[in-house]
């Protein structure tokens, strides 16, 4: 499965997979969602993350979300 990559506009750090690249069943809440990158069937998601967590919620819910963590500042 090719899993789509998506940005809340309205949360910055939010983040989803979504089996489609309409990500036709993203939370509306977070509209709108901007897709910005995808994941080919035999490669890895980003981040460390588990496909096969990801893939068990699409199937389940139609999406995964996940949040970018802040960078720590060099001070």
């Amino acid at each position: 499965m090719r899993l789509y990559v998506f940005r809340s506009d309205s949360s910055g750090a939010l983040r989803a997979f979504a089996g489609d690249m309409a990500g036709s069943r993203l939370p509306a809440q977070f509209r709108p969602w901007r897709v910005v990158g995808a994941v080919a069937p035999d490669a890895a998601p980003p981040y460390g993350l588990s496909r096969a967590c990801i893939v068990t919620a699409i199937d389940a819910h139609g999406f995964q979300l996940w949040r970018l963590k802040a960078k720590a500042n060099a001070d």
